[in-house]
């Protein structure tokens, strides 16, 4: 057989497996309420070649990439278990299996999800209802992200969203919603929304996936009564920013038919900033009021609490390259900010961030050791993190790689921290990531006690992601996820 014909054959091969795939996936997401996945990339409603490129993608943490022989089997078998609501990490899964030397793997499943084995769909958390106050690049992200959640195993359910007054007549509120559709189908950075959005004029409504979102038109948020609306005990989740402390996010709790707020954006005063996989676990129940902190102090710091607990901090600077952002003037124009009236698209602007102290709020023992400053550079998305640390011992970038690089695998912060080691990688190759921040290995630097960590992050994607988690923790709706740690 000719090298030709043999990759050729190949491929058919691998593809007809991953089409065999398909509906073995959405089996378990809808009869199951079990989430599959590969290290973040879901595997729920994507096509064959989505599947294998998933597949490949693993190669950027496992150096090799995953055999979709060897992940069928387990997709197969995982479907003889009736098992209860979870979350499934199949290349982990995979790992393990492969680690355990069984043979059987039927048997090895069941002990491994043993907590859900025969709860043939059981689980699923009661339905949380949430409103987006605001529809910005944050919100509508959010909503893409809770809508192609909506029928698995998370208990969130986005019943609406709150955006100002169109106009006076019905035509400029026609026309807003309509626009407001089209926004949340169509993102010049994110590409398409994954499958269908309807606009229901009449009763004011975006149905997108079956998920019916209102849309209601206020000046502030004292005008909303969210149970006019079937809504109750809402999470409020503040996109806007215009209130960041106690007396100004508190107007959401005066709206009829709200339980919390979540502010997406650091908040001042006592409000908690929460990076979930950090200080999540410190939430009460009578914290009404929460901020998730902002895209840049949760990429810094789940890294910063790994390099604290394994070596110790002594001091460091953070540098932020940051795309630029609403914020911004696309020309030179007046800004009450020093510098940013400069043109965001002509160029770099160098820029305060409040990112390096805000992470002694999740991470106190970090109060004063870190210092801080941001480069807004013309890019629409994607951002990186230089953390420049004095640490407390000396290493090496090998044993420090292969100690990052086993936490993005195996440690409790693996939803946060990714770990990548490729020569070509570049900013946008990161759109999409699901993670907090993602550690470029090939770029450590590391100099006795000195050490150096290149981390890229999606500024909206991946704190987006982290905004849900905080979401899911507060409802009390994350689904069970394996392998366990």
């Amino acid at each position: 057989m000719s090298a030709v014909s043999k990759h050729l054959n190949e491929w058919i091969d691998r593809e007809a497996q991953a089409e065999a795939m398909i509906p073995l996936v959405g089996q378990l997401y809808r009869e199951n309420n079990v989430v599959t996945g590969i290290y973040g990339r879901q595997l729920v409603n994507q096509s064959a070649i989505d599947i294998l490129k998933a597949h490949r993608f693993a190669r950027q943490i496992d150096e090799v990439e995953l055999p979709i022989s060897e992940t069928l089997p387990l997709v197969q078998a995982l479907n003889t278990l009736d098992l209860g609501a979870a979350s499934i990490d199949i290349a982990r899964l995979n790992s393990r299996f492969k680690a355990s030397g069984s043979t059987d793997v039927e048997a090895f499943l069941r002990e491994e999800l043993a907590d859900v084995v025969g709860k043939k769909g059981q689980g699923r958390a009661e339905p949380q209802d949430v409103v987006l106050y605001g529809f910005g690049r944050i919100g509508r992200l959010l909503a893409r992200i809770m809508v192609g959640h909506a029928s698995s195993a998370t208990g969130l359910r986005l019943r609406a969203i709150v955006v100002r007054p169109a106009g006076s007549k019905d035509s400029d509120r026609h026309k807003d919603l309509a626009k407001r559709a089209s926004l949340l189908r169509r993102d010049s950075v994110h590409g398409p929304f994954a499958g269908s959005i309807r606009v229901d004029q009449q009763n004011s409504a975006i149905i997108a996936n079956g998920t019916y979102i209102k849309v209601i038109y206020a000046s502030g948020p004292e005008e909303v009564d969210y149970t006019a609306h079937g809504i109750e005990d809402a999470v409020v989740v503040d996109n806007t920013g215009m209130w960041r402390d106690e007396e100004g996010l508190g107007k959401h709790l005066s709206s009829t038919g709200t339980s919390r707020v979540l502010l997406t954006a650091p908040g001042k005063g006592d409000i908690k900033n929460i990076v979930y996989g950090v200080n999540h676990t410190g939430i009460t129940a009578e914290d009404k009021l929460l901020s998730a902190a902002s895209c840049t102090t949760n990429a810094i710091t789940p890294v910063a609490k790994l390099m604290q607990d394994e070596y110790g901090i002594d001091h460091g600077h953070v540098e932020t390259v940051h795309s630029y952002t609403n914020d911004q003037n696309l020309i030179d124009n007046f800004h009450k900010g020093e510098r940013r009236g400069r043109s965001a698209a002509l160029n770099m602007v160098l820029t305060e961030t409040g990112a390096a102290k805000a992470v002694a709020k999740a991470l106190p023992e970090l109060a004063g050791k870190l210092s801080g400053n941001a480069i807004r550079v013309p890019t629409p998305d994607v951002s990186m993190a230089i953390l420049n640390l004095e640490l407390e011992r000396e290493t090496t970038k090998e044993a420090l790689n292969t100690f990052l690089r086993r936490e993005s695998l195996e440690g409790s912060l693996h939803s946060q921290v990714d770990y990548i080691d490729s020569a070509e990688v570049v900013s946008t190759d990161f759109v999409g990531s699901t993670a907090a921040g993602v550690v470029d290995g090939l770029a450590t630097i590391v100099n006795g006690r000195q050490a150096i960590l290149y981390v890229w992050y999606d500024n909206e994607y991946g704190y987006s992601a982290q905004v849900v988690r905080v979401l899911e923790h507060i409802a009390q709706s994350e689904p069970m996820k394996y392998p366990r740690i």
